[in-house]
């Protein structure tokens, strides 16, 4: 609520006993002229003495058309307590959800909502004014659910996807070293359908969405944190380093530990990682359609590099649900690629769709153009079920040094449906050369 609304509700929101006397209104004039400069005295003053910076930021599509494509500015110097981003493009004053997150210096998170013609600005002003909205706008609030064995990223009361930092036991009858923690699994569909398995009957180390290396070595050792059965290594949840829930994202950022199973006498970790997934308040049941990114942040956790040794497989993998085999389902790759070819290509994006109740549903994963060795390698199962693997080894020994910090990031379109080559070429174009935007000065607030 505004300065002016909250006093004119205060002071000239009760009635005036007589006031429509006919032989008083030479003085009614006279009397609301007085109310009037005394509360607009009282409000200006109000505001004033609440005045803060207003920000002015500017947003440019750039060369390409933009829908509902997330957008983040560092807001060092310029943070706000009580944020509220109103839209003032030409005529437009309208509020905007946003999202301050957590991350130091601070960054500013709203949608570029509907569709934004290519070369196309658009600007806002961020207040910090604890009298207005607020960040929020009506709708379902993005929200990081925690339980004593997970935490879970929804819309409202839609779930997306599970993380689970407590060990998933082994499978029935199965040795305890399959145990494990640290992945994702479910991923729902936007009509609540399971897309990813844990533990199948054929490769029981296969953990929904998961990220170990395979064919490694360190200090002469050969480990693989990927193989289980192995017992070699594995990879486990330490701890979150924060959760965040809001209008605009729901996130949470989880520390891992890659652990050697095969140094005498113990345990060693040898790589410390740091998971970041963020879903984006976008899309839904009716859109057909979630959004969601994860970045995973490795360093070495010892004072020698971990090398990766050649491997058709490592790194991001997704096992789809089980009921995908054969010919009810499929890939195809940025590259035009499919089940039959696409195996050891290379691609910025490969989508894993297949048939389920409620017809085709699938996932496009997205390769950030900054990873390493993009376009990726990807390991593809030609025949059976659904797996997929970002796989950045196939095409070489590469070392993880230490002191260094190694990033890979990825974005995820889930949807119902299939997707159009030319759909997942704008969505990556907004993941891979996201709008710009920039902050144009600092003013009064008495401007706004």
């Amino acid at each position: 609520m505004s300065c002016i609304a909250q006093s004119c509700t205060g002071k000239v929101g009760k009635k005036i006993p007589g006031i429509f006397l006919r032989g008083e209104k030479k003085y009614l004039v006279s009397f609301f002229l007085l109310c009037f400069l005394h509360v607009s005295a009282a409000v200006f003053a109000s505001c004033a003495s609440a005045a803060s910076p207003v920000v002015e930021i500017t947003v440019n599509s750039g060369r390409h058309c933009r829908t509902d494509a997330p957008v983040s500015i560092v807001l060092e110097g310029a943070a706000a307590a009580s944020p509220r981003l109103v839209e003032t493009t030409g005529n437009r004053r309208l509020d905007v959800p946003c999202q301050i997150d957590k991350s130091d210096p601070p960054r500013l998170w709203w949608i570029l909502s509907g569709e934004t013609p290519a070369g196309a600005v658009r600007r806002y002003r961020l207040l910090d004014d604890p009298n207005g909205p607020g960040p929020a706008a009506s709708g379902d609030l993005a929200e990081a659910l925690v339980t004593d064995s997970f935490v879970q990223l929804q819309v409202g009361s839609a779930a997306v996807l599970r993380y689970h930092h407590k060990a998933w036991p082994p499978p029935a009858g199965k040795n305890g070293r399959y145990r494990r923690s640290a992945f994702i699994h479910p991923l729902w569909s936007p009509a609540g359908t399971v897309l990813t398995d844990v533990q199948p009957p054929d490769h029981y180390h296969h953990m929904g969405i998961w990220m170990p290396w395979t064919k490694t070595v360190f200090d002469g050792r050969k480990i693989d944190f990927w193989n289980l059965g192995r017992n070699e290594g594995t990879v486990r949840f330490k701890r979150y380093d924060r959760l965040e829930s809001g209008p605009v994202y729901a996130s949470f950022t989880a520390e891992h530990e890659h652990v050697d199973r095969s140094v005498a006498g113990g345990e060693k970790v040898i790589l410390n990682e740091k998971w970041t997934v963020r879903l984006y308040n976008i899309g839904g049941l009716k859109d057909g359609y979630r959004l969601w990114d994860i970045e995973s942040v490795q360093r070495c956790a010892a004072g020698k590099p971990l090398k990766i040794l050649q491997h058709r497989y490592g790194g991001l993998g997704f096992r789809g649900r089980r009921s995908w085999q054969g010919d009810n389902c499929d890939y195809l790759t940025s590259e035009g690629k499919t089940r039959v070819d696409a195996h050891a290509t290379r691609a910025r994006w490969c989508d894993v769709y297949g048939r389920t109740a409620t017809g085709i549903e699938g996932v496009t994963i997205f390769s950030h153009p900054e990873n390493f060795r993009h376009p990726e390698p990807m390991r593809i199962w030609p025949e059976g079920h659904i797996f997929f693997n970002f796989a950045p080894a196939q095409i070489g020994d590469f070392d993880v040094e230490p002191g260094r910090d190694y990033v890979f990031r990825y974005r995820f379109y889930v949807h119902s449906g299939r997707i159009t080559s030319g759909d997942a070429e704008r969505i990556w174009r907004d993941y891979a050369q996201p709008p710009t935007a920039a902050i144009e000065g600092i003013k009064s607030s008495k401007t706004k």
